[in-house]
C-alpha cells in the first residue's frame, strides 16, 4: 500500500498594505481563523509589494513582517518590491548598484522634462539619487491627485507618511539615520519577481498544477517576456521605471508568451481586485484609508479581507 500523498501546500498572497498596520493585522488574523492549523502553519506566504506610504505605520508594517519567521518558523515568506519600495530603498541608498557601474544619475535622463513638475528632491546626496527616489523624497507642486481624487502627501508618491513615521519631515535626509539597519536590509533584500513551480488550483475542471510568477504589477505585453524576467530576477537598477513594478493596462494581461501554459500571474498594485482564469490581481485596499487589504489563498482561490 502506497503512502498517503500529503495535501499540497497552502500559497497565500497578500495585497498591497501601504503603511496600515492595523489592517494588515486583522488580516493576519482573520487568515489564521479561516485555515486549518496545519496548512497556515506550513503556508508559503507571498507579501505583493508596496508596504509603504499612503498610511501612517510604514515603520510598524516593516517591524510586522520582519517578525514573522521567527513567529511563523515553518511558513516561508516572500517579500516582494513595489515600486513604493523601490522608490523608498532608492531615497535610503538601499538598491543595487547598476550592473554595468552606471551611475543612477543617468536614470534621469528619460524623465527630466518631469522633474519641475514633479518637484524632484534636491538635497544632499541627490547626485548620486535613482529617478524614483528623487520623485518620491520631492514635493509635488500640485495639491490634487486627479486620479485619487485625493490631496498628494508630500510627494507624487504620497510619502510623507512615511517620512513621519520614522519621526522625520517629509523630505528630510535625515530620514537614511533615522530607519533602523534592519529596516535598511528589508528593502535591500525585496525581490523583484517570485516564481514557483508547482503550484495547486482549483479550477472548474479540477485541480490542475500550475507554475506560479508574482511580481507586483505584471507582465509587459509589450517588452520581451525573457528580457522582463532578466530585469527582474537580476533587479537591473539601471531601469529609469520598471514597469513590471509600476505600469498600468500594458501590465493588465498574461503576456501571450504565456498563454495556454497553465502560469498563475499574480499582482498588487492596480487598487482592485480582478480575476481572470490564471491572471490575479489582488490590491482591494489601493492604499485607501476606507478599504480593507485582501489577499488570495491557493488552491481553493478563496479571498480573505481585514475587517479591522
Amino acid at each position: 500500500m502506497s503512502a498517503p500523498t500529503a495535501p499540497p501546500r497552502t500559497v497565500i498572497c497578500v495585497g498591497d498594505v501601504h503603511g496600515y498596520i492595523a489592517k494588515l493585522e486583522s488580516l493576519w488574523s482573520n487568515l489564521q481563523s479561516a485555515l486549518p492549523a496545519d496548512a497556515f502553519a506550513a503556508a508559503l506566504v507571498i507579501f505583493l509589494g508596496d508596504y509603504n506610504d499612503r498610511g501612517p505605520h510604514t515603520r510598524e508594517v516593516i517591524e510586522f513582517l520582519l517578525a514573522l519567521p521567527a513567529r511563523h518558523p515553518a511558513q516561508r515568506h516572500v517579500f516582494l518590491c513595489g515600486n513604493h519600495d523601490l522608490a523608498f530603498a532608492a531615497f535610503v541608498g538601499e538598491l543595487p548598484p547598476p550592473p554595468d557601474g552606471s551611475p543612477f544619475s543617468a536614470t534621469w535622463e528619460e524623465y527630466i522634462d518631469n522633474e519641475e513638475h514633479e518637484g524632484w528632491f534636491r538635497g544632499p546626496g541627490y547626485e548620486g539619487m535613482h529617478l524614483q527616489g528623487r520623485r518620491w523624497g520631492g514635493v509635488i507642486k500640485e495639491r490634487w491627485n486627479p486620479k485619487k481624487w485625493l490631496p498628494y502627501r508630500g510627494s507624487i508618491y504620497d510619502a510623507q507618511p512615511t517620512f513621519e513615521s520614522y519621526g522625520v519631515a517629509h523630505g528630510s535626509p535625515d530620514l537614511a539615520k533615522a530607519v533602523p539597519e534592519e529596516h535598511k536590509r528589508f528593502l535591500s533584500d525585496l525581490v523583484w519577481i517570485h516564481e514557483e513551480e508547482n503550484v495547486p488550483i482549483d479550477t472548474d475542471e479540477g485541480q490542475i498544477i500550475c507554475n506560479l510568477i508574482a511580481v507586483h504589477a505584471g507582465l509587459e505585453k509589450s517588452i520581451d517576456l525573457n528580457e522582463q524576467l532578466r530585469v527582474l530576477r537580476t533587479r537591473d537598477t539601471r531601469v529609469p521605471k520598471v514597469p513590471m513594478l509600476s505600469g498600468r493596462q500594458d501590465v493588465w494581461n498574461t503576456p501571450k508568451d504565456l498563454t495556454g501554459k497553465q502560469t498563475i500571474v499574480v499582482s498588487g498594485h492596480h487598487g482592485q481586485l480582478h480575476i481572470d482564469g490564471l491572471r490575479f490581481i489582488i490590491d482591494e485596499g489601493g492604499g485607501y484609508e476606507d478599504k480593507p487589504i485582501a489577499a488570495i489563498v491557493f488552491p481553493s482561490k478563496t479571498l480573505i479581507r481585514s475587517t479591522e
